[in-house]
């Protein structure tokens, strides 16, 4: 078990990743003069489509720079924490990095960042859709450049909508897919695991009622004040609370993450599921494998993410890449003239038909492959364009874990729990609590 987090847990990290720093310092400068400068891209797992923009963007540059690519841990919170630590320690190797946006207010406000050009600053805000940008912004200040975006839609069993009398050409309410969950005899597809995707799903009920869970994201821990406890908190716990309670998300709701939601809605049970736009490529080749059938690819259809009260439009989750530059890089400049070239619409188009991975900019959508190959294009596209980060603060892990403690099981999720939560979390963060 790891040691409990505080909110001063980044400043401890300083001393833990210095010797980490010192060596990946050292074995750059040993090849600082050899051939042009090697720029080091910090990648998230993928199916290898990084890779290969850093090759070809490496072969544009024409001896300018090249670009190596290093393999981050596959877990977000692993990912924060190994660049927290070398980039506290003022390593200079970490040129370019794949950031997680919760994790950027974190990293910017010590200054850990390279400030991102103004040409670039203006060509990521105007050619990109609206949740990315959210995500990329701390303090008024973009900090990093938006590359791929990420959001979930409503997707749905055609069959199932029909047998409930739900008209999907027009938004639906959670409440809806209760309903048409219980007189279908279905289970909803969620995420109701202890993780990430818990604060996910909380947080996308909370700004669809156009509540962000922080009142004052730029405050000292200490001064940090939360909503959990409100109208909205009340309303979300009961969504929530009610899925649970009633066994709607199915046998295994404590587990459901996204694979296991979409394994369920392949099965005879499926009905209505929030998930990622993986998940149609995923059954497509289940169906090739054949380890699912065909009618289920037919049935499978999508809307955008569900809204809690009829007269508001939801404002679906946010995920996604973007990219910083280390304060201390050696090579901010070159850095930056890269990534130029990985966030080109052409670029971030390839990436969604080599990897899934949905475009921040807006000019990739209208490439002909990806309207032919994702034909819920335009459905991604406007959620990213309604998309909420999740809390933005320097302690969005402590906010994220205390969530996750309090909202899980969600057969558990009552009345009390955005009460609890609160409570809670502003304890952690006053120093009085541990995670």
């Amino acid at each position: 078990m790891s040691e409990p987090v505080r909110p001063s847990g980044l400043r401890r990290l300083v001393a833990a990743g210095a010797a980490l720093a010192l060596g990946a310092t050292l074995a750059a400068c040993g090849s600082a003069d050899a051939g042009p400068p090697q720029l080091t891209w910090y990648i998230n797992p993928d199916n290898g489509g990084q890779t290969q923009i850093a090759q070809q963007c490496s072969d544009e540059a024409d001896g300018a720079y090249t670009i190596t690519t290093s393999l981050l841990p596959r877990d977000a919170a692993s990912q924060r924490e190994q660049l927290a630590r070398r980039l506290a320690a003022g390593d200079r190797s970490l040129d370019i990095m794949s950031l997680d946006p919760p994790y950027i207010p974190e990293l910017a406000e010590p200054g850990f960042l390279a400030p991102v050009p103004e040409d670039l600053v203006t060509s990521s805000t105007q050619d990109v859709v609206d949740g990315a940008v959210q995500g990329a912004t701390w303090n008024d200040e973009l900090v990093a450049v938006p590359f791929w975006a990420n959001t979930q839609l409503l997707w749905y069993r055609e069959s199932v909508a029909e047998e409930a009398r739900l008209d999907m050409s027009e938004p639906v309410t959670w409440d809806q897919l209760i309903d048409a969950a219980e007189t279908t005899d279905s289970h909803l597809g969620i995420q109701g695991i202890r993780a990430e995707s818990m604060t996910v799903w909380v947080n996308a009920l909370y700004e669809s009622q156009g509540q962000s869970i922080i009142e004052n994201p730029g405050a000292a821990a200490d001064e940090t004040q939360l909503a959990l406890d409100s109208p909205a908190g009340a309303e979300a716990s009961r969504i929530i609370g009610t899925i649970g309670a009633e066994g709607l998300a199915g046998p295994g709701a404590t587990t459901q993450d996204e694979n296991v939601a979409m394994a369920q809605f392949q099965g005879d049970q499926g009905s209505f599921m929030v998930n990622w736009p993986f998940v149609y490529t995923a059954t497509q080749t289940s169906v090739e494998q054949g380890s699912v059938d065909q009618e289920v690819l037919d049935d499978m259809k999508w809307t955008t993410y569900p809204q809690v009260t009829e007269d508001q439009e939801s404002a679906p989750p946010l995920g996604g890449i973007d990219l910083g530059v280390g304060a201390s890089s050696r090579h901010q400049d070159l850095a930056y003239e890269a990534i130029r070239c990985i966030v080109s619409p052409e670029k971030q188009a390839q990436y969604f038909l080599s990897d899934g991975n949905p475009p921040a900019s807006t000019t990739a959508y209208e490439d002909p492959e990806v309207q032919d190959a994702y034909p819920m294009a335009p459905e991604i596209r406007e959620s990213l364009e309604r998309a909420a980060p999740r809390p933005q603060t320097p302690f969005y892990n402590e906010i994220s874990l205390g969530i996750q403690q309090h909202w899980t099981p969600i057969s558990e999720v009552g009345e009390a729990t955005p009460a609890r939560s609160q409570e809670f979390i502003q304890s952690v963060l006053r120093g009085e609590a541990l995670l």
